[in-house]
């Protein structure tokens, strides 16, 4: 038992001291602003691209495992949604907000560190694969359903035009296609280059997880509300269970690939919930709420899953 949680333990350790000391500094959210953009960036994308550049490119191919992964993440953004359009007498924005708070992961903060921490380099691939295709299924639905929400007139060329600017150039997809390009055409980095790359690749999981902390210490915190209780419950609960479904279901036996596909869909929300609750201008501090007990439950959750997976 001591083994697995010394795994794990030191993903929230760092969260707890970004936490505790963004509450007793007074620093401000401006202090995150180059740390961030290092994380989003510099770090995070080398970190995906290391990581699948040097994986082969058979093991990439798995449609099974992703249309999986890709349908529960819908599924539980459906069900959460739905909850939400009741709970606000049919107020599409919040209700979005809602969908998103009960189906997205923090698979870019947490997931690529966790994951290979707890199952190897090996889990690298199908961790890229969610983040990839989860991401773009996100990236979809937030803009279209808010446009509605909004009654905007925008045409349905420029909403497209945005959704495939949001999927194409985010840093992580970018160094995703990358490296599956340097995968897939066996590419070996010059020593120098990919010593740097490996430098900022091991950046990554404790400067995004201190990142994380101070961005929850100094977010607006409005309490829980049930709603909030219950897209968590389909969250880090319901959304996993079904991960595991779906994949026996669709053939997918790989234990590595399944432990890892569980593991990301049982994380708490991502902070990007509550960036894009304040962007759309919909549920933004129920949102933060919700980030906040999630990864705070999490460390209860998630801690368990690792135990369960290891016995």
């Amino acid at each position: 038992m001591y083994a697995q949680l010394a795994l794990t333990i030191p993903f929230f350790a760092f969260i707890a001291m970004g936490y505790i000391f963004a509450k007793k500094q007074n620093i401000g959210l401006e202090g995150l602003k180059w740390l961030n953009f290092f994380l989003i960036y510099v770090s995070l994308p080398a970190l995906f691209f290391q990581l699948l550049s040097k994986t082969p490119i058979e093991q990439l191919n798995n449609w099974g495992f992703i249309a999986s992964t890709s349908l529960a993440t819908y599924i539980v953004f459906c069900l959460s949604f739905i909850i939400g359009y009741f709970y606000t007498k049919g107020n599409i924005g919040e209700a979005t907000i809602q969908g998103v708070l009960g189906s997205y992961s923090n698979i870019g903060y947490m997931g690529p560190g966790l994951t290979t921490a707890v199952f190897g380099s090996a889990a690298a691939v199908p961790t890229a694969l969610v983040f990839c295709f989860d991401n773009a299924l996100i990236f979809i639905l937030v803009p279209l359903l808010t446009s509605f929400a909004a009654k905007s007139h925008v045409s349905a060329g420029a909403l497209t035009l945005t959704i495939l600017k949001k999927i194409f150039f985010h840093p992580f997809i970018i160094a995703t296609f990358l490296g599956v390009g340097a995968a897939i055409l066996h590419l070996e980095m010059p020593a120098p280059l990919d010593k740097t790359l490996e430098l900022a690749k091991n950046a990554a999981a404790p400067c995004a997880l201190f990142a994380m902390g101070v961005t929850l210490a100094l977010t607006p915190f409005e309490g829980a509300s049930s709603d909030v209780f219950i897209h968590l419950l389909i969250k880090m609960i319901v959304h996993p269970a079904l991960v595991y479904f779906l994949l026996h279901t669709t053939g997918v036996y790989d234990p590595l690939w399944v432990k890892t596909a569980v593991l990301m869909a049982a994380l708490p929300p991502a902070l990007n919930v509550y960036l894009l609750a304040q962007s759309a201008g919909f549920y933004v501090g129920k949102a933060a709420s919700g980030v906040l007990i999630g990864t705070i439950l999490s460390l209860i959750t998630v801690n368990l899953l690792v135990l369960y997976i290891f016995i």
